[in-house]
This record gives structure tokens, sequence and C-alpha cells, in this order.
């Protein structure tokens, strides 16, 4: 399979923030959101094999790995890897645009899923499908530019009725573009009792430019 990385981390999203986490950064994605922070996984990367993965992933040790891109469902080397994962103790999470069929991903996998915004200008791909393959294990998240962005994930958890099917919803401010006082009274004003303020630790830590981190 093509790796862009593979490192130890702080897990700095999702409801798993702040806890240490091995990531799996698998190459390529098949699409352009406007805010993506990952374009370096575009292209590039090198060639491993399932076994050289897992042997990287042992030596950095822990037992919670994230698996993501990229669009990481675009490999199908990766259903195998999260198979191998979970076998060999872990707690696995999947990073994923929710554009992609999430049937094959194994039930045990915590599937953090994006719902594109329209700001992001990827707002018509996501397959609905998906919502009948996740569990209260897993996890949503709406990465938000504006004001636009922001109603339109309140509106869809509200219609899908999110908060009482999954594990966590997340409203997540692109770094920089919101402010996020407002961000949060807008949560608090709408009454979106279970919707989670997620932002990126690990900008916060490192800085936003930062990779391998």
């Amino acid at each position: 399979m093509q790796i862009t990385e593979i490192f130890k981390s702080i897990q700095g999203e999702s409801s798993y923030t702040g806890l240490p986490c091995v990531f799996v950064r698998l190459t390529g994605c098949n699409l352009r959101c406007v805010w993506c922070d990952s374009e370096y996984t575009f292209t590039g990367g090198a060639k491993m094999s399932l076994d050289e993965v897992m042997v990287r992933v042992e030596e950095l040790g822990g037992d919670l790995v994230e698996v993501t891109g990229g669009e990481p469902l675009l490999q199908r080397e990766v259903y195998p890897l999260m198979t191998r994962l979970l076998d060999s103790g872990r707690k696995v999470m999947l990073e994923t645009s929710g554009e992609r069929p999430l049937a094959e991903v194994p039930p045990e996998v915590i599937k953090i899923v994006d719902v594109k915004c329209p700001d992001s200008g990827e707002s018509d791909c996501f397959d609905l499908a998906n919502l009948a393959s996740m569990t209260p294990r897993d996890e949503v998240k709406f990465v938000i530019a504006s004001r636009r962005d922001y109603e339109f994930a309140r509106d869809f958890t509200r219609k899908h009725e999110l908060r009482d099917k999954l594990g966590a919803v997340v409203f997540s401010p692109v770094h920089g573009q919101v402010d996020l006082e407002t961000f949060a009274s807008w949560i608090i004003r709408d009454g979106l009792d279970g919707v989670r303020f997620g932002y990126q630790l690990h900008k916060i830590i490192w800085g936003a430019d930062a990779i391998g981190v």
C-alpha cells in the first residue's frame, strides 16, 4: 500500500482528543476541500507491505491507532490492515470523508466520518447510505468555515437525529477562519446539547502548518 507517514502523536480531533495515538496516514485523496490541511498526502509516499506497516506500529507502541489520509478507503489494502490492527489488540479508528462506502469496514473499527459542509467545495459528496453502517461507537465530524456551514451542520444533525444514534457529533471550526467565542455561542444559543465543540489540539501544540505530528 502507499503510505505517506506513520508516527505517534497526541490525538487532536474527535472525542479521543488528548490521547496518545499512532497514526497510519495513507496516500491519495479523490476530494479537494478548500480548507484541506493535508494536501501533502495527495501524491508521493512510499510503498509498504502490510507486514512492514505492522512492524512500524509495533515499534511506536501504544494501543490506540488511527488510519487516516488523504482518503484511506481508496486503497483496498486498508481493510486487511484494519483487521490486523484489531487482531493485535489495539483500538482502531478510521478517519474518512463519508464519500466512500463504509459497509466493508470491520464493525469493531471506530469510524470518524466527515460530512462536508458547503464552504468545503465538496458538499455533495457524502453518501447518506453510510449512516446505516454507523453505530453508537462511531462519530460524525463537520468542519465549519462560516455561519452557512454551521447552519448546514446544525440542520443535518437534527434532520438525521445524529445525537441519538452516534457516539459523538463534532463541530470543528476551520483553524483561523471562525471566531471561537462566536462559534461557541451558536452551539449554546441553538441548544445543541450533545454536540461537541471540536478544535484541532495538535495545531495549538505544534502550530498550524506542522506535519508528522
